[in-house]
C-alpha cells in the first residue's frame, strides 16, 4: 500500500459539496471532449443538479476521495428501481457513473477505494447487479474488480426528436 493510498479518505458527499463536485465534473469531461458550455455556466447548472441529488432521500449517492483534505476523485452511483417482479429477480440495480480520479493521483489505489465504497453501498441496498459504461482506458481496471463485458444491453443513440407541432 502506498503512502498516498493510506492517507486517502473516502467519504459520502453532501449537498455542500455540490459546487466542488461540479468543478470536478467539468475538469473530468472537458479533459477528453470539446467543451460547448463555458465553465462558469456549467458549474452553476451542474451545482444545482447535484445539490438536488445529494439530498438524503435521493436515489443518487456520491463518494469523494480526499488526499490531505483536498478532493482528488469521486464516483457517483444511482439506485435504479425496476418494476415489481413475481420471480426471483432483484427489483433494483446500481448504475455507476462519473468515476474520476485526477491524473496525478492515479495508480495509487484511490480508484479501488472509491469502487469498494460503491460496491459496499450496493450490497447494503440488496442489489446484485452494478452496471456502467467504461472508457477504453478503464476497462482493465473494472475487469480487475470482477466486472465482465456483457452483450445483454442494447442501445439506441441519437433518438430522433418528435415534432412537437404534431401533438
Amino acid at each position: 500500500m502506498s503512502t498516498r493510498e493510506e492517507t486517502v479518505e473516502i467519504r459520502l458527499a453532501t449537498e455542500s459539496d455540490a459546487k466542488m463536485l461540479a468543478r470536478l465534473r467539468y475538469e473530468f469531461r472537458s479533459s477528453f471532449h470539446e467543451v460547448i458550455e463555458p465553465d462558469v455556466s456549467f458549474v452553476e447548472r451542474c451545482t444545482a443538479w447535484m445539490q438536488d441529488r445529494l439530498r438524503n432521500d435521493s436515489q443518487w449517492k456520491c463518494w469523494i476521495a480526499e488526499y490531505r483534505q483536498t478532493p482528488v476523485g469521486n464516483v457517483w452511483a444511482q439506485l435504479v428501481e425496476k418494476i415489481p417482479n413475481p420471480i426471483a429477480e432483484p427489483e433494483q440495480y446500481v448504475y455507476v457513473t462519473n468515476f474520476y480520479v485526477r491524473a496525478e493521483h492515479r495508480s495509487h489505489g484511490i480508484g479501488s477505494k472509491l469502487l469498494s465504497a460503491v460496491l459496499a453501498w450496493s450490497r447494503s441496498q440488496n442489489t446484485r447487479t452494478v452496471i456502467l459504461w467504461p472508457t477504453e482506458r478503464s476497462k482493465r481496471f473494472y475487469a480487475s474488480h470482477g466486472f465482465s463485458n456483457t452483450h445483454d444491453i442494447m442501445q439506441l443513440e441519437n433518438l430522433p426528436q418528435m415534432n412537437t407541432d404534431e401533438h
